[in-house]
């Protein structure tokens, strides 16, 4: 009788672990994008403007494509 109860005392506190890891990380990651947001045109324009560089659309298209392809090779 004892193992059993130490059998479901395990697998209760396994499952309330990974409901609150789940949420935790959830919460950890809002507030990560939240404070550091992905890179979009308009900031890729500004950072071109601030080295000089003039930002054209063809230019824009290109380093948006090569960002995109960056971070599916990644994952």
């Amino acid at each position: 009788m004892t193992m059993g109860w130490l059998a479901l005392g395990l697998v209760i506190g396994l499952i309330i672990g990974l409901i609150g890891g789940f949420f935790g990380a959830r919460a950890y990651m809002k507030r990560y994008f939240q404070d550091n947001p992905p890179l979009n045109e308009e900031m890729l324009r500004t950072l071109m403007m601030q080295s000089g560089q003039t930002p054209s659309a063809k230019k824009m298209n290109q380093m948006m494509a090569k960002m995109k392809q960056a971070q599916k090779s990644a994952k």
